[in-house]
């Protein structure tokens, strides 16, 4: 516990420093795309992780945040930040349409069942007029600073990324150790049992799934103010979804900072291989962390994250037993019925 709680300080150390240390744009960026990918990776997380209800279409309610708050902003001139929390909302209730059509479904029939609805939000996004069509939406620049949430420097979204994946884990910590953390992983372990104790799994696996895409949803928002510009492609995509999921499940499913973990990983790979093969290697980080998820499937389905405290629980148990032998010889030369070394030897002479 204290091990874990070093590690923790050094971390969110290293994450207020960073900013100051560093100074080049480029991986300045590169860090915003990482915290992005783990707070959307950690709003997934809730309910595929905690409730275990493999979802591969939450892009639904990605594009719908950045969609919401962003037409907000160009047709009514609301607050980013007002339209942001809109966007949240909308997607929580739409999270009602996702979980009426698709919890009466198990499984990988569940899972298809997400696919599907996310790619119908994607073709109506596509083809809705209103909200620009497959050609998107430009938020303007004439207004700059925190209220207009947009900066022409790099540091400024650093620190919002930040903070809203600070206030995602919380969520979760706080989801974590109350009665919901329970009946999630009651429901996902042993949903029999579950239905047997009492609780409703339908109105629970509801409640994980709109808190999951209330912060997805968020962090959509989050997205369209850094970029400036959306479309269907960007936000509503399938690729965004599995990646959603790779990045919890790469890190540690489940866990509370496993999707932090596992956008590290995945955004680094994703620079690399972009930076080796450009264009012509469009794709390819999509080949390469799939091919690490089925490691981690096969090896450590626990993930990244579980294979350190797997390690760490084999380190303590070898010594625990080497200081249990340590302690019995000692006991072993301490007791009184052990015979001296040279009165064993005159009674075998």
């Amino acid at each position: 516990m204290k091990r874990t709680t070093l590690l923790l300080a050094a971390a969110a150390a290293v994450a207020l420093v960073l900013p100051f240390a560093v100074k080049d744009a480029y991986w300045v960026n590169l860090a915003v795309l990482a915290l992005m990918a783990a707070q959307m990776g950690a709003a997934w997380n809730l309910v595929g992780g905690y409730a275990g209800q493999a979802s591969l279409g939450h892009a639904a309610f990605y594009g719908v945040g950045a969609y919401t708050s962003t037409l907000l902003l160009i047709n009514f001139g609301w607050n980013p930040w007002l339209g942001m929390l809109a966007g949240g909302l909308v997607a929580a209730i739409l999270s009602a349409v996702f979980g009426w059509s698709c919890f009466r479904l198990k499984g990988h029939y569940f899972t298809m069942a997400t696919i599907a609805v996310a790619e119908i939000v994607q073709i109506v996004f596509t083809n809705w007029e209103y909200a620009g069509t497959a050609v998107g939406l430009s938020i303007p620049m004439d207004r700059q600073g925190l209220a207009a949430m947009v900066f022409s420097d790099k540091v400024s979204y650093y620190w919002l990324a930040l903070a809203l994946l600070a206030l995602t884990l919380l969520a979760t910590w706080a989801v974590e150790r109350s009665f919901l953390g329970f009946y999630f992983r009651a429901i996902k372990d042993e949903p029999d049992a579950a239905r047997s104790v009492g609780i409703d799994i339908a109105r629970y696996k509801q409640v994980a799934l709109s808190l999951s895409a209330f912060f997805t949803a968020i962090g959509g928002s989050l997205y369209a103010q850094k970029e400036l510009y959306i479309d269907p492609g960007s936000v509503l995509s399938t690729a965004l979804s599995i990646k959603m999921a790779l990045v919890s499940i790469l890190g540690g499913v489940g866990t509370l900072f496993g999707p932090v973990i596992g956008s590290m990983v995945l955004t680094v790979i994703e620079e690399l291989s972009r930076a080796t093969f450009g264009g012509s290697g469009r794709g390819t980080d999509t080949v390469i962390y799939a091919g690490l998820i089925v490691v981690v499937a096969v090896f450590y389905p626990s993930g990244i994250l579980g294979w350190f405290k797997e390690r760490a629980a084999r380190r303590q148990a070898r010594r625990e037993g080497e200081d249990a032998e340590q302690v019995r010889a000692a006991a072993q030369d301490a007791s009184p019925l052990a015979a001296p070394a040279h009165e064993s030897a005159g009674a075998s002479l």
